[in-house]
């Protein structure tokens, strides 16, 4: 029996995916959570072979908690799923290590056997995804800029930012030149606009 965590936080869609793959003679569903935050703890206490992880989370984002579990709980296997086609999606799963990834409105068979696929050792990817990430382009943005790219995309300003990072306000603003130009973006909004395009933040 492969035991699966799911990670959805739409309510209605995780339980109709908890019922599809309880139909499979072989996929217990152990948990299923609706948040990112809740997905290493749920994995400890339940020890999946499989986490069925949605990439738009609240909390913590889906590949950000793949990499997390893969540290935490490395025995799980992570199979992500999207319904989302940003271009910058693919390359960060790929990056993230994750074991499968799949759109979300594939046929339920198609998921049910992606998670055997997965649980056997195997890797799954969509075609299109896997395509999509050769397409893309490597975030030109370091750790620092996204970070901060991150904190005014939530509206901060730059004291705001400084204040949370620990950082002097001419630091930040040195860092979000920089993010600007480094993007070709005309202003800081459009920054974050080409950044969220490219899910480099």
């Amino acid at each position: 029996m492969i035991k699966v965590l799911l990670a959805e936080d739409m309510h209605m869609v995780r339980g109709a995916l908890v019922a599809l793959l309880s139909l499979e003679p072989d996929i217990e569903v152990a948990a299923a959570v609706a948040s990112g935050d809740e997905i290493v703890p749920a994995a400890k206490r339940c020890r999946p072979d499989v986490a069925i992880i949605d990439v738009n989370l609240p909390g913590k984002d889906g590949l950000d908690a793949a990499v997390e579990l893969h540290r935490e709980v490395p025995d799980c296997r992570t199979l992500v799923l999207t319904s989302m086609d940003r271009p910058g999606t693919a390359r960060r799963a790929l990056t993230a290590q994750v074991h499968g990834f799949m759109l979300k409105d594939a046929p339920a068979d198609k998921l049910a056997q992606a998670v055997r696929d997965v649980a056997a050792g195997g890797r799954v990817v969509d075609g299109q995804l896997a395509l999509s990430a050769w397409d893309t382009t490597t975030s030109p943005l370091t750790s620092r800029e996204v970070e901060i790219l991150r904190l005014a995309a939530d509206g901060l300003d730059p004291p705001e930012i400084a204040a949370r990072l620990f950082l002097s306000v001419g630091t930040v603003r040195n860092h979000l030149t920089s993010v600007v130009a480094k993007v070709n973006a005309r202003n800081k909004l459009d920054a974050i606009r080409i950044a969220r395009e490219q899910d480099w933040i």
